[in-house]
């Protein structure tokens, strides 16, 4: 069944909200102490469970719109991890399709194979530029728990935002009324 524009586009407002949402609670200053653990990155996790489920509610542009404010708030370097998440979205996007009947453990394995290149991209771009870094245990630690925090994202987006899978039947469906 095709959704009107109008939900779409409340979708992507929605979708607007949830990443400046995420981003007020992880500048919020609840504890002066350092943290133990790093903070997962939702943001990269949403973004990724909403392209794989329904990629019209994340368009291109909005994902490099949020996570280039992201950097700048987090002040993280400007673009770099917002590219890099935008290549991986484009990725994701692109392999969506076959992933379609695919079970969720694969769909897992994919979404932490592109995180883990993310991650890994963003370090690489950072050392060749000779800019200071975080260790890397605590960078590992942050791309587990980013990774472990996939299934409670997409979990959280079916069941409360009804964000759920185009399953291959609404695809073919939707393709032929087009």
């Amino acid at each position: 069944m095709d959704k009107p524009a109008s939900h779409k586009w409340a979708m992507r407002g929605l979708y607007g909200a949830l990443a400046v949402f995420v981003l007020f609670l992880h500048l919020l200053p609840l504890d002066t102490q350092p943290d133990r653990w790093p903070f997962p990155d939702f943001l990269i996790v949403l973004t990724f469970a909403w392209v794989l489920r329904q990629p019209d509610y994340v368009p291109t542009v909005l994902v490099a719109l949020v996570m280039l404010l992201a950097d700048l708030l987090l002040q993280r370097p400007p673009g770099l991890l917002a590219a890099l998440v935008v290549l991986g979205a484009a990725y994701l996007r692109a392999s969506a399709p076959g992933m379609r009947d695919a079970g969720f453990v694969a769909e897992w394995m994919s979404v932490s194979a592109v995180v883990t290149g993310v991650f890994l991209g963003n370090r690489i771009v950072l050392a060749i530029l000779s800019v200071d870094q975080a260790a890397l245990l605590p960078v590992l630690i942050q791309l587990v728990l980013t990774i472990l925090a996939y299934p409670v994202i997409v979990l959280l987006s079916q069941s409360v935002f009804g964000v759920r899978r185009v399953s291959a039947a609404d695809a073919s469906a939707a393709g032929a009324r087009a």
